[in-house]
């Protein structure tokens, strides 16, 4: 099966009250192609309830905790608690600021917003928030990258670049370009730095994530989720967004924009 994924070129792509988004690609084969980049698939391990009001942007997990940030104006939220059960804590986003991806850093918890500039600091446990700091240009996803001896952020913008950031004062330390076969991977959304090493992408706004490798900037391989929702569900929902690893697994969960289900995953060979 041959599936597309967003690369150079050009495509319009506009979700209802959400994000207006011209974004460059092209159709390319996806697969093991002559180039070896290995096409996955997302495996259904499980389903859980989701919000069907959540116009989701990022997840991740802390323990038993799934946090998980929402969009739109007036709309924005972050919250957290078990799996599929109600949150046990929220916090919303006044207008007019547009919530996006987040990430937890030590006892740091840092969500972005899209073209507001601003990322906000907020308590792990509470939600409180602490401080703001700002950035240029738009924010998408966000993740947090540990390595032997340091730790650094990793921010999309919707582009094929990736801005590290340092966890502590959230300014940029660098940034490397997304390529598979030497062309730019645009679109990058919500992020996810994994344990395995590498750094998971939905590619905005299809049904495809990408396993990154954070050193080089290339594409290990495309993942395809495409099917999850039965038709009657796919009417009334968005893109794909939405991607967190389950701890002490080789498990993920994934979901998106007003859909009424999380699935927990593993990909496998296609």
């Amino acid at each position: 099966m041959l599936v597309g994924a967003l690369l150079p070129g050009t495509v319009a792509a506009c979700s209802a009250g959400g994000k207006d988004v011209t974004a460059t690609s092209r159709q390319v084969h996806l697969g093991a192609d002559s180039h070896g980049v290995p096409l996955l698939r997302a495996e259904v391990r499980d389903t859980l309830p989701h919000d069907p009001q959540a116009f989701t942007q990022g997840l991740e997990f802390r323990g038993g905790s799934l946090y998980e940030s929402t969009g739109l104006v007036g709309r924005s939220s972050l919250r957290a608690g078990r799996p599929g059960k109600p949150p046990t804590v929220y916090a919303e986003l006044q207008a007019p600021l547009f919530g996006e991806g987040i990430t937890l850093s030590g006892d740091k918890l840092w969500q972005l917003t899209w073209r507001n500039g601003t990322a906000i600091e907020r308590d792990p446990t509470t939600l409180a928030e602490r401080r703001r700091v700002t950035y240029q240009g738009e924010g998408w996803g966000l993740c947090h990258q540990r390595f032997s001896r340091r730790q650094q952020l990793v921010m999309s913008n919707g582009t094929d670049r990736l801005t590290f950031r340092d966890p502590n004062t959230f300014k940029a330390t660098g940034s490397i370009d997304v390529r598979q076969d030497g062309q730019p991977v645009t679109g990058l959304n919500e992020l996810e730095c994994a344990p395995d090493g590498f750094i998971y992408s939905n590619v905005y706004p299809t049904d495809t994530i990408v396993r990154i490798d954070p050193s080089t900037g290339t594409v290990t391989a495309h993942i395809d989720a495409t099917g999850l929702l039965t038709p009657s569900e796919r009417s009334g929902a968005q893109a794909l967004n939405g991607i967190a690893a389950e701890p002490g697994t080789n498990l993920f969960l994934i979901t998106g924009k007003l859909w009424p289900r999380m699935f927990k995953v593993s990909f496998v060979a296609k």
